[in-house]
């Protein structure tokens, strides 16, 4: 095999399959066919942990030994990288995408966007510069500091936030009557105390019509759908900055959700939907 390919993991952070999915993609969808796959975890920091481990968004595949899929997973980064007799036991001991790719002389790059994944976290660990963004929800800022050399091949692991509860993108603010809060998220603060309703007794869909506002649910949605439009504008810039020999992978750490069975958000909550999310991945067409 020739020169090794630079390789960007790019995290829509919250973002579900079927807001990715419906979204309109010209550019994204350059790099290949939309896939819906399933995370290993429900919040931010584990699935990335996850991801940084060089497992991928898995298929969820019936009648197959579970072990080999991820080993299989681990091969695709012969593909991905160019580099010949990649395989899991490439990646042991440390288990660590960024440590394997620095022993194959890449310089390893974090920009991330989401607080939790600041660069205290277990996450910056083997990479040569990890960065919290000033914003959480500016992938144009992020693009301004890629950086890539003719010698070297870069990795970057890029999340960011458009896709994000409140879903906005930069410029747009969010009034506070208008941010969910409340133990499930879900409610401003009120002195209202007959604002919660008890729903004890109320099947899902009951609950989603009393407890929840779920016109907003829907606007929220398809906010997010509109941002990954916005992201995809952005990839066409992504297009401009990356050399020929880049592969780049888009996927999110979970899905969200926007009032399923009663529920808004995602974390200690277990739904397909949190699960399910987009992947896509290849080199520029």
């Amino acid at each position: 095999m020739s020169k090794k390919n630079n390789l960007l993991f790019i995290v829509f952070d919250s973002c579900r399959f079927d807001t990715f999915f419906n979204a309109k993609t010209p550019n994204i969808d350059r790099l290949g066919k939309k896939e819906c796959r399933y995370a290993y975890a429900s919040w931010t920091i584990p699935s990335h942990a996850v991801y940084m481990m060089g497992a991928s968004p898995h298929t969820n595949g019936r009648g197959v030994f579970a072990s080999e899929v991820y080993k299989k997973d681990f091969k695709n980064y012969e593909q991905r990288l160019n580099i010949e007799g990649v395989s899991f036991k490439n990646f042991v001991p440390e288990l660590s995408l960024p440590a394997y790719l620095r022993k194959q002389g890449y310089r390893t790059n974090a920009l991330v966007s989401m607080p939790v994944l600041n660069q205290t976290t277990i996450l910056n660990k083997h990479f040569d510069n990890y960065e919290l963004m000033d914003e959480y929800n500016n992938f144009d800022a992020i693009l301004d500091e890629l950086t890539f050399y003719e010698d070297t091949p870069s990795f970057y692991l890029l999340n960011t936030g458009e896709t994000h509860y409140p879903f906005t993108i930069p410029g747009e603010t969010v009034n506070d009557k208008e941010l969910l809060y409340g133990e499930k998220g879900v409610f401003r603060h009120t002195d209202d105390e007959n604002f919660c309703p008890d729903v004890s007794n109320l099947n899902d869909e009951e609950i989603s019509n009393t407890y929840y506002f779920m016109d907003k649910m829907a606007k929220l949605k398809a906010k997010q759908q509109s941002n990954v439009e916005y992201l995809d504008t952005l990839i066409e810039k992504l297009y401009d900055i990356i050399p020929e020999n880049t592969h780049i992978i888009i996927t999110a750490d979970h899905g969200e959700l926007f009032g399923e069975n009663g529920l808004f958000g995602h974390g200690p909550v277990f739904h397909e939907n949190v699960f399910k999310v987009p992947f896509i991945e290849g080199r520029l067409k």
